[in-house]
């Protein structure tokens, strides 16, 4: 009887200890008032088919000291948040992956050399209009729920827009 209620114990004891580590660092308000989050779609060089997504986070001032935007999840992705301006940081998400030369044959030996896709889970359960923010602030890295994203018109490549004659 007192061996089984050891067991149990370090059990409970493990157990507690080992969630301790895994868990995250949620916000439920960002430090600083966000003006505006939103995504736009991007056209390819050719202007023909959409490559992929900008994220746009939109400030009303500057960014405090000490809080450093890190990375941004969205659509089951993760991108780096760049600064465009002392109010803007544009994370660029590519919709489609690299692509490499697939073979496809009837003979199966032929298509040996094809790579397996490579199928990762997503860190966070998000809706399509929910995006991750993670910050750090005073060397901790803590995340914030941004929500209500909206998609703005897509802007065409002006590198694919002709002159009117």
């Amino acid at each position: 009887m007192g061996s089984t209620i050891k067991i149990a114990l370090l059990v409970l004891i493990s157990c507690s200890l080992s969630f301790c580590a895994s868990k995250q660092d949620n916000q439920m308000k960002f430090p600083q008032e966000i003006v505006a989050a939103y995504y736009q779609k991007t056209n390819s060089v050719e202007g023909q088919v959409p490559n992929g997504i900008d994220f746009y986070i939109e400030f009303n001032i500057p960014l405090q000291e000490g809080i450093i935007l890190d990375k941004v999840y969205f659509k089951n992705q993760e991108a780096k948040l760049e600064k465009e301006d002392k109010y803007t940081f544009k994370a660029h998400f590519n919709q489609f992956p690299a692509s490499y030369d697939l073979v496809l044959d009837s003979d199966p030996l032929k298509e040996y050399g094809n790579k397996a896709p490579s199928i990762t889970q997503p860190k966070f359960e998000l809706q399509s209009t929910e995006a991750v923010l993670e910050y750090s602030k005073n060397d901790k890295t803590f995340f914030y729920k941004i929500k209500a994203i909206k998609e703005r018109p897509m802007i065409p490549n002006p590198s694919g827009i002709k002159p009117k004659k």
